[in-house]
């Protein structure tokens, strides 16, 4: 019979495993069409721990990023925007295009950089809409190349 002593380390380290593995979810996103490009990496490697009360999970796949439940989420990579008539506003030095609002949710996609990167906010969380952009937008402004255009008519 083996003794305790040897079955402690075990023990311990099946605890620790479980305890590692049983707080942690992850959260099923598509990666975006360019989401291996290696600016998308210097932008996830920037990405905040939390946005306000929204602590960061984890995602599986590549160059992307989310908070709370998922109540934010984040892609890098996706197709760049040509020039559009959608909203435009600029929050922390980056443009965004704020796409028409849908049901359940709110995305704005940055506009002339490339790779671009879209960001969705469920719509009916209680959180500030433009503090979780500004939040974002320093780790872009950190990440990416400057801005190749810019939005000529602006809202907010």
């Amino acid at each position: 019979m083996p003794s305790i002593r040897r079955l402690a380390p075990v023990a311990g380290a099946l605890a620790l495993l479980a305890v590692l593995t049983g707080c942690s979810t992850t959260i099923h996103l598509e990666p975006a069409a360019d989401a291996n490009n290696p600016a998308c990496a210097d932008v996830s490697v920037l990405l905040p721990s939390a946005i306000g009360d929204l602590e960061r999970v984890w995602t599986d796949a590549q160059a992307t990023g989310a908070w709370g439940a998922p109540t934010v989420v984040l892609r890098c990579g996706v197709p760049v925007p040509a020039p559009s008539t959608d909203e435009c506003t600029t929050i922390s030095g980056v443009d965004w295009l704020v796409l028409a609002q849908e049901e359940e949710r709110q995305r704005l996609v940055t506009y002339g950089r490339d790779p671009a990167i879209e960001v969705i906010i469920q719509r009916g969380a209680e959180i500030d809409f433009r503090s979780v952009v500004e939040k974002l937008s320093t780790s872009i402004q950190s990440g990416l190349q400057p801005a190749t255009a810019k939005c000529t008519a602006r809202v907010g």
